[in-house]
């Protein structure tokens, strides 16, 4: 999302800040991978080739650069779910969003482990890039609705709180592909209508 701050601000950032950015971010995933959170600024700079005063330019804290890690995931399936508006397939479509967000959520549990450990809420901030998210599940909801792969009657508030707790259950027990699987092919079973079951 060319153009943008992280944190949803008005003011827009110059392409080469974005750029930068961008390259901070995806270092910053990979050096937590490997270090954990003990890991420094000084070498999230080097991994992204840029200086110091650059992270520290757009993350004054490391807070602010995990909380920016989880934004910048959640724009990423946003963006997803944007090209998958577009299938041929709404079922699909709609099914093999919820699978991608269930595979985020297996992912993030270390990084959202660690920021508990640390007495940083994850959460804070983060408000608007969720309703984002709400949204765009929505529009795929629809879509799927309107084709008739998934029921009328499943609304949003059901959704959201089944995907919460299969992420939930995922993120925790670190499931295996094999019961990922099984277990969303039971719940998409339940959002199809009565026909196709």
């Amino acid at each position: 999302m060319e153009g943008t701050t992280m944190s949803g601000d008005a003011k827009p950032l110059r392409a080469d800040a974005r750029r930068n950015q961008v390259r901070v971010l995806e270092a910053a995933e990979v050096v937590l991978a490997r270090d954990g959170l003990s890991a420094s600024m000084r070498a999230i700079a080097q991994q992204a080739g840029v200086g110091l005063g650059t992270i520290y330019r757009h993350f004054p804290t490391q807070e602010a650069l995990y909380q920016a890690i989880i934004i910048e995931r959640m724009r990423r399936l946003i963006a997803e779910a944007d090209a998958l508006g577009a299938s041929d397939d709404p079922g699909a479509a709609f099914f093999l969003f919820l699978t991608r967000i269930v595979d985020n959520a297996k992912q993030k549990k270390a990084l959202a482990d660690g920021l508990a450990d640390a007495g940083v809420d994850h959460k804070t901030g983060l408000s608007g890039i969720r309703r984002e998210m709400r949204d765009a599940i929505r529009a795929l909801l629809t879509r799927a609705q309107r084709s008739g792969t998934v029921r009328d009657d499943l609304d949003m508030p059901e959704v959201l709180a089944l995907l919460s707790a299969v992420c939930m259950a995922a993120e925790r027990n670190q499931w295996s592909a094999g019961l990922q699987s099984s277990a969303l092919a039971l719940l998409f079973d339940g959002f199809r209508p009565h026909r196709e079951r």
